[in-house]
């Protein structure tokens, strides 16, 4: 019997899954099961995410840490017990991506490849090179827009080919999201023939090379769309909170049961739907009547999400600060000593500090915890560049997310969005304000657990006898602080204050207006700068 090569490749479909590790609201694997005899479900572990780096500063692969690592290897297992409920698997393959993936097109005669289309430049390049090898062979890709609620190429056509740099322009263009898509799969189309290629378990993070890890602290936050859709129900059960929720408003203190909804991983590994996450919000809205806005409301913090990638896609060099058109071009200074400190929550300030280690261990930290100690490696105290604390959240977040994260960063730095420069973080007041007795800081930094609470977020003024009671000395157990914050806070606005006067600051002044009076409309949503226009803040805040 003669079979034509031609019917054989229309009846096999891949759908290659990176992010979007989900079943609920999947367009790219809805278009995949259609019209196919055989469904491949493809996931390709990424040695240099994978793999172990002795040279990085922390435990993980020279792309990511470990707690990342970790969510992703959750992620996956999940993803495969889904599938095989459906009658399928996860196939999964070790080597570079795009090679991996045109191999396996051509070996396994596919005829269709979906996938989620990803806007990062990483994704695009890699995306390209697989695209342009099915077009040379024939085969059809499909590649929706799933990741965010709207398609960033979409928002820019509307606005003159220019991505909006407002958010309330933004807001203006997007419209309404579409609805998540409401299929319920009972069954999926089989795997087809395989061939010789070897196919993977989900490996265990011990499997990956790292050696004894029995003594790391890992996030207390578990990987997988299950995982991520009881965590949704549990946060809209309580209607009221979701209604009534409002940003700047939350505790950065609140580490046992954090003050927001903690839902970004899953969001950032595609385990959750954010169009899925809106109609639900959506639909609480509608029942309850009354209840916040955006940008300060829970719906207002997943446009600002769409905001940042949006802004990112239509922006090159978004992750830097040279060669990108958006971005004050500042003379940060070059000081290893005091970014390392900084990195490793040794700068002698236990609010600062104490973050900085729950960062390490936890891999999240609420936003305005974020906000605080990029404020104080940047603008605020040590005038180190924003791009140094960037590749740091990079690593160590399990929600690092690369438009977001370099918005955030941008914005928190003065460098794009945000221009007050000189509103700034105290890293004293601002978290005893939330924290009086310094619990937070207690947990973290158990060298000061014995501590006065008058002196836990200034642990060098207190007497030498306080310091030997607490087994505790200031210079030998735990530092003292790197700079003196009231000097180094006013040098800092003398330095920004004079690069922004520069002509190479390349700075335009209508779309600082523009940026200004979006804010004030927005009352300074606290998700990406913790300055509210309220006239009562507006002194530094110490």
């Amino acid at each position: 019997m003669i079979v034509n090569s031609n019917s054989i490749m229309e009846s096999n479909t891949m759908i290659w899954f990176r992010k979007g590790l989900r079943i609920h609201d999947n367009p790219a694997l809805d278009q995949a099961r259609r019209g196919c005899k055989h469904l491949y479900p493809v996931f390709v572990l990424d040695p240099h995410y994978l793999d172990p780096d002795q040279t990085a500063f922390s435990p993980g692969s020279a792309r990511s840490g470990l707690n990342r690592i970790q969510f992703l290897l959750e992620s996956l297992r999940d993803l495969d017990a889904s599938l095989r409920r459906l009658g399928s698997r996860l196939l999964l393959l070790r080597g570079e991506p795009s090679p991996v993936v045109c191999r396996l097109l051509k070996d396994w005669k596919i005829g269709k490849l979906c996938f989620e289309f990803d806007t990062e430049p990483y994704g695009l390049a890699r995306d390209k090179q697989v695209k342009d090898f099915a077009s040379k062979y024939g085969i059809e890709v499909q590649s929706p827009v799933s990741h965010t609620l709207f398609n960033p190429s979409d928002i820019i056509g509307k606005n003159g080919g220019r991505p909006p740099l407002t958010y309330q322009s933004f807001i203006a263009l997007a419209g309404r999201p579409v609805d998540p898509l409401t299929t319920m799969y009972s069954l999926l189309p089989p795997i087809g023939e395989t061939g010789d290629h070897e196919l993977l378990s989900v490996p265990k993070i011990e499997d990956l090379g790292y050696g004894d890890i029995s003594q790391e602290a890992f996030s207390p936050f578990r990987g997988g769309e299950t995982e991520a859709l009881n965590k949704l129900d549990q946060v809209l059960e309580d209607k009221a909170w979701v209604a009534q929720f409002e940003k700047p408003k939350g505790n950065p203190s609140a580490f046992l049961k954090p003050a927001t909804t903690v839902l970004s991983p899953y969001l950032k590994f595609g385990c959750l739907s954010t169009r899925y996450f809106y109609k639900r919000l959506d639909d609480i809205y509608t029942s309850v009547g009354k209840h916040t806005k955006p940008p300060v409301s829970l719906v207002g913090q997943l446009l600002w999400r769409d905001f940042f990638y949006t802004v990112a896609f239509g922006t090159p060099n978004f992750d830097r600060m040279k060669g990108n058109k958006i971005c004050k071009q500042i003379p940060w200074r070059e000081n290893e000593e005091l970014f390392v400190a900084w990195r490793d929550g040794r700068t002698g300030f236990p609010w600062i500090d104490a973050i900085m280690i729950q960062l390490k261990k936890w891999g999240w930290i609420h936003h305005l915890a974020r906000h605080s100690v990029a404020c104080f490696l940047t603008r605020g105290d040590l005038f180190i560049h924003w791009e140094k604390g960037r590749d740091v959240f990079e690593r160590l977040l399990i929600d690092s997310d690369w438009a977001i994260n370099n918005g955030n960063w941008l914005w928190l730095s003065c460098s794009s969005f945000f221009y007050q420069y000189f509103r700034i973080y105290s890293p004293i007041s601002f978290g005893k304000k939330y924290d009086p007795n310094g619990n937070y800081i207690r947990h973290f930094l158990p060298v000061l657990k014995d501590f006065p609470k008058e002196y836990i977020y200034e642990p060098w003024t207190a007497p030498l006898s306080v310091q030997k009671k607490a087994n505790c000395i200031i210079g030998e157990d735990y530092p003292k602080p790197v700079v003196n914050h009231e000097i180094a806070s006013k040098e800092c606005k003398k330095k920004m204050g004079e690069a922004l006067a520069s002509p190479t600051s390349k700075i335009n002044p209508l779309d600082q207006k523009a940026s200004s009076s979006s804010r004030k409309k927005q009352h300074h949503n606290d998700s990406h700068e913790v300055a509210s226009l309220k006239i009562k803040q507006r002194k530094n805040m110490k």
